[in-house]
């Protein structure tokens, strides 16, 4: 893999958006998942310098993007989090997977290096949960066996702001927790039962970097930037897997794109022996009918471009480009449905 080392700061999100926003005032505006913000920057730069067009891209947080597309403040949303057929519909919305990528359990312990931990669901939901609150518990030590483990405290740090990595995070403890389920459940926001906040997949990567003994959970490409240690899982075959690409990739593969109505699909606790179980797809929301047609229109030169020329830029960053028969079903649906005042297509 070929990684530059860079620390996800708030300073450095901020200094990049504005490096990529440019000058221009026609420049593409999107707000929304801080998961997907490395490849989207990494894509915006590339743009720039070939075609001269910026783009804009407020890494807010799924939530944050949800709510500012339905205000049509900016040309597109991004979120983690898809959204059902019904309220794309209320919404006069279309969606679309953008990319693939994986959401691992990062953490701060001395002496401990990444991926020599490993986790099973139900031991991660107890630990999320706060009924596992110290690393030496024993149903820590029992998948762990042979590694010396600290009497340290568990501080489990966990997003503060409307997140799709949320979203598939607990979606994914819920699946494997009953307890989690009945007592936290799913969504881009929940009532968490221990733990503090911190905003986007920049903010808990920072905490956790800066607490000894500190949990949480980032999109991989974070973990990897900012060098955190992380930790393997089983997943739903009892197998233990390591978040490389090949893992991710198997879990996305069960993922039955031409049948899902606006493009739903949730990838986590995938079956498949060498699959990552939270595995997760980030989506671009956009309305039928954009208020901008000219800055829609240039927003899908921008999607398109990156579909064709951006896969090993994601692959770098350990990203799962989607299948050309995929973008093959996301075109047909950008010229069936985003259409302007006219009713014509912005796209062909």
């Amino acid at each position: 893999m070929n990684f530059k080392p860079f620390v996800w700061t708030a300073l450095t999100v901020a200094a990049v958006a504005v490096a990529i926003a440019g000058a221009k005032a026609a420049d593409i505006s999107g707000a929304g998942a801080t998961f997907p913000y490395p490849i989207y920057a990494k894509w915006a730069d590339a743009y720039k310098k070939e075609t001269g067009n910026g783009l804009n891209y407020q890494s807010i947080g799924s939530g944050g993007g949800i709510k500012q597309i339905k205000a049509a403040t900016v040309t597109f949303g991004a979120s983690d989090k898809p959204l059902k057929a019904d309220e794309l519909n209320a919404s006069g919305l279309v969606q679309w997977p953008m990319v693939m990528g994986g959401i691992v359990p990062v953490l701060n312990l001395p002496g401990i290096k990444p991926g020599e931990l490993v986790f099973d669901g139900d031991t991660l939901a107890k630990i999320f949960l706060g009924t596992i609150t110290k690393w030496d518990d024993p149903a820590i030590k029992k998948l762990n066996p042979g590694i010396a483990l600290p009497s340290t405290a568990i501080a489990v740090v966990h997003r503060s702001d409307g997140s799709g990595t949320t979203f598939n995070f607990t979606d994914y403890l819920s699946k494997v927790s009953a307890d989690w389920k009945s007592k936290v459940g799913e969504n881009t926001s929940v009532q968490w039962p221990v733990g503090i906040g911190a905003k986007g997949n920049e903010g808990v990567s920072n905490n956790v970097m800066q607490t000894q003994g500190s949990i949480g959970y980032v999109e991989y490409a974070y973990a990897m930037q900012n060098k955190l240690d992380y930790a393997d899982m089983i997943n739903k075959e009892g197998k233990k897997v390591a978040p490389t690409s090949a893992a991710f990739q198997s879990a996305a593969a069960n993922a039955d794109w031409a049948h899902a109505p606006g493009f739903y699909q949730i990838l986590t606790d995938q079956p498949g022996a060498d699959s990552w179980p939270i595995t997760a797809s980030t989506f671009i929301l956009m309305p039928k009918q954009p208020k901008d047609p000219a800055a829609a229109a240039e927003a899908l030169k921008f999607f398109s471009w990156a579909y064709a020329n951006g896969g090993k830029m994601a692959e770098d960053l350990d990203y799962i480009p989607m299948p050309n028969s995929v973008v093959a079903l996301v075109k047909k649906t950008w010229a069936n449905e985003i259409k302007g005042a006219d009713g014509k297509a912005l796209v062909n």
